[in-house]
């Protein structure tokens, strides 16, 4: 057993009530990718305090990250069951707009009906991704357009605008989108890898291995950058 990880085992046996002990291993097993490790440790720490939705947020987050989004809503709803934050609204948004759960545009509805919430821009991203994944690419176009014109800064709903422009075999229109958001950005490496697959699907392969090179450098641990060079035989 490494050092770090038997010291703060120690740690937690001698005051297991600490939740910011719970933490720090969770932390310590995420930080080194190993998430199942991760979860048990998340799951412990749950153990000692069952309603801290702070917990139950921490263990989506996991489960998101190790792949899993079924678990991940499970965890997240029961975070929002216990403290109906915004920023748990917002994930659980989210991850139901990601699974083409209608309850998607729910989330987003108690986002606008709370004043205190003060997430009209994040509610309208969860529309507009419920939309783009159930293949109302129009409507989805539209609010990721609103969404630009109120922060012309927020390259998460220029990437999705590009996305949906893609998934309607339209990578001419999504590339000066993908442009843009990079003139914003120029650090986005997924603004880069999503201009490769503009340029993929064009068959533009040189153009393509350039940009994904370019998501790459920016992210050495890019899978999906990878995987694309990859295919494309210039890994």
């Amino acid at each position: 057993m490494p050092a770090e990880e038997q010291r703060l085992r120690q740690a937690i046996a001698d005051k297991p009530d600490s939740i910011v002990l719970h933490e720090e291993l969770i932390q310590y097993f995420r930080d080194n990718q190993n998430y199942s490790a991760a979860i048990k440790a998340a799951e412990q720490a749950i153990q000692q305090d069952t309603a801290s939705a702070r917990l139950w947020d921490i263990k989506a987050i996991l489960h998101y990250e190790n792949q899993d989004t079924l678990q991940a809503i499970q965890a997240l709803e029961r975070a929002v069951e216990l403290d109906a934050q915004p920023e748990y609204i917002i994930s659980l948004g989210t991850a139901y707009a990601e699974t083409k759960n209608p309850l998607a545009l729910e989330m987003a509805q108690a986002l606008l009906m709370s004043p205190l919430a003060k997430a009209d821009l994040q509610a309208g991203f969860i529309q507009g991704l419920y939309y783009s994944h159930t293949a109302q690419y129009d409507k989805a176009i539209r609010i990721f357009d609103q969404l630009i014109r109120a922060d012309y800064t927020n390259v998460m709903a220029y990437r999705e605008k590009a996305i949906a422009l893609l998934e309607q075999g339209k990578p001419s229109e999504a590339i000066p989108v993908l442009e843009t958001a990079l003139e914003v950005q120029t650090t986005y490496e997924e603004g880069y890898y999503w201009l490769g697959k503009c340029f993929e699907q064009l068959k533009d392969t040189r153009k393509a291995i350039a940009a994904y090179q370019q998501a790459l450098q920016l992210d050495p641990n890019y899978l999906e950058a990878q995987d694309a060079l990859g295919r494309l035989g210039a890994r």
